[in-house]
């Protein structure tokens, strides 16, 4: 257990989303609150609901979800925690996949204007929002509709009033620019950590464009050269009397400004431990040092 949640926070541990949300520079991820594979209700539904609750007591002020956690369960679940929600607290959700059964072999994209439209409109009302803060099209990838026709669906629920932000996730650099020509793009996600920096270049966009960037799986450490990154961020977490899980998120936050992590747990006590990262100080020099353990994509 570390200790460094006595410490003094960090004075850059908020962050705006566009011109007028504030959250915490470290949210939580709410996908593990299902069941096996994200398929289906997760079981101890009392737990999770005690661990949404102790999550957004202690201050947190973003939490992402999607439609296809369970699929549907996820948003229902954080309806049924929090709702009424508190006022600073944002929640993001994301549409434009399906799945078809318990296989990952059943996900799919989807990004026809009805279906996105019906998406949004039934997240919204399972999270029992008139307005969603955040909104995510959750995927790049679909083929049944033009990219910028996806896009120019969410801007017209920007318009209407049934989003307040349009979010991206898990697309390219290419597609993040075509999307911002259409309309304002606050945040992107994809998958960044001390193993894998596929998305590093949609770190980089969001940068310049000023929005938003929530790595996900941000703590994870996995893959041919888990053993290596691990022994190299020992000693820096040794010396913070840290974990190497709170090194690894304090890393994103010191590597970018527009970097909010969204770990995800379902223990409370690991849930702290999480956030307790956003306390500790890295060097410039601990921060190159992680950073060079593997070449950006």
């Amino acid at each position: 257990m570390s200790t460094v949640r006595n410490r003094e926070p960090r004075s850059d541990n908020t962050i705006k989303i566009a011109d007028d949300l504030v959250v915490g520079r470290v949210g939580y991820g709410a996908m593990q609150l299902t069941g096996p594979q994200v398929w289906g209700e997760y079981p101890d539904r009392d737990g999770a609901i005690a661990l949404l609750r102790h999550v957004a007591d202690a201050g947190v002020t973003l939490i992402d979800t999607a439609d296809v956690y369970g699929p549907h369960s996820n948003e229902l679940l954080i309806h049924d925690a929090l709702h009424p929600y508190p006022n600073d607290l944002v929640i993001a959700t994301k549409g434009g996949f399906v799945r078809g059964g318990f296989d990952y072999s059943t996900l799919d994209a989807i990004g026809n204007r009805n279906y996105l439209r019906q998406s949004a409109h039934m997240s919204a009302r399972r999270l029992g929002v008139e307005t969603i803060d955040l909104y995510y099209l959750h995927s790049g990838r679909a083929i049944d509709a033009p990219f910028e026709d996806q896009i120019a669906t969410l801007a017209e629920l920007r318009d209407q009033g049934v989003i307040r932000h349009i979010g991206l996730s898990n697309v390219s650099v290419e597609q993040f620019e075509a999307a911002r020509a259409i309309v304002d793009i606050a945040a992107a996600t994809a998958q960044y950590n001390l193993s894998s920096r596929l998305g590093g270049p949609l770190l980089a966009a969001a940068e310049a464009a000023g929005a938003m960037f929530c790595p996900y799986h941000p703590a994870a450490i996995d893959g041919d050269n888990a053993a290596v990154i691990r022994a190299a961020v020992a000693p820096i977490a040794e010396l913070h009397q840290a974990t190497i899980q709170q090194i690894a998120l304090a890393w994103h936050l010191h590597r970018s400004s527009v970097s909010v992590p969204i770990p995800g747990t379902t223990s409370a006590g690991h849930f702290d431990e999480n956030l307790a990262a956003a306390r500790i100080d890295l060097s410039l020099e601990e921060v190159q040092s992680i950073t060079e353990l593997i070449a950006e994509a």
